[in-house]
């Protein structure tokens, strides 16, 4: 059973977009927190989409089925996983922003974000797409097919990655590696470091407001 995206309008008229992507096994519900400890101003326009994973088996999980972006069927020597269906859930992304540009939201204003597993199809959804979005924020999270998209052409985009030092779901060397190949491609990417494991902390979230205001000049 797939769910509808939950979506939270703000109080004036929607004039941006930021469609977030939640980690492996969690669900849409996961970041909608975030929405009130951002503290943007009341009238920031800003319409949040948290799209839902379908439950399927995850392999390194024993094959148990939970809410999940893509399959992972090992860790080692390198993460190996179903491209077919990071593809899928890549283009349920690039639907969803077809969808908020045909309401009158111009893809200028639109930011993908993802946190682990989510940050890894928002990353390969914006740099195989070639629009010109608002940015995008990868959280915790790495990016196994960055380098190849990387060879393809496309709009320079606006980045933020966030990672915790003792990261021990996604070693933050693998969200390192992301960011270094994006810049090396000429992308603008901003690098967060905090003391923390896999998760979401207070000051990442300062960070996240900062960043926000500027790319939707709020």
């Amino acid at each position: 059973m797939s769910h509808a995206p939950l979506v939270i309008d703000p109080t004036s008229q929607a004039d941006a977009c930021i469609i977030w992507l939640h980690g492996l096994g969690a669900d849409r519900f996961d970041f909608v927190p975030v929405v009130d400890a951002l503290d943007l101003p009341t009238s920031h326009g800003l319409r949040f989409i948290f799209p839902q994973a379908p439950t399927r088996p995850v392999t390194i999980n024993g094959g148990m089925p939970m809410p999940s972006w893509y399959d992972i069927i090992g860790m080692a020597p390198a993460r190996a996983i179903s491209h077919e269906q990071l593809q899928e859930s890549a283009d349920m992304v690039r639907a969803l922003v077809d969808e908020q540009v045909s309401q009158g939201i111009k893809v200028e204003r639109i930011v993908l974000a993802g946190f682990s597993q989510g940050g890894a199809v928002v990353l390969h959804s914006a740099l195989q797409s070639g629009l010109p979005l608002a940015g995008v924020m990868a959280l915790s999270t790495y990016g196994p097919t960055v380098e190849d998209l990387l060879v393809e052409t496309g709009e320079k985009l606006d980045m933020f990655f966030a990672h915790g030092s003792q990261d021990a779901m996604v070693p933050h060397s693998m969200g390192r590696l992301a960011h270094d190949l994006v810049v090396q491609a000429g992308h603008r990417a901003q690098w967060h470091e905090y003391a923390m494991g896999h998760e979401v902390c207070p000051q990442e979230i300062v960070d996240i407001n900062s960043w926000l205001r500027k790319r939707l000049s709020i």
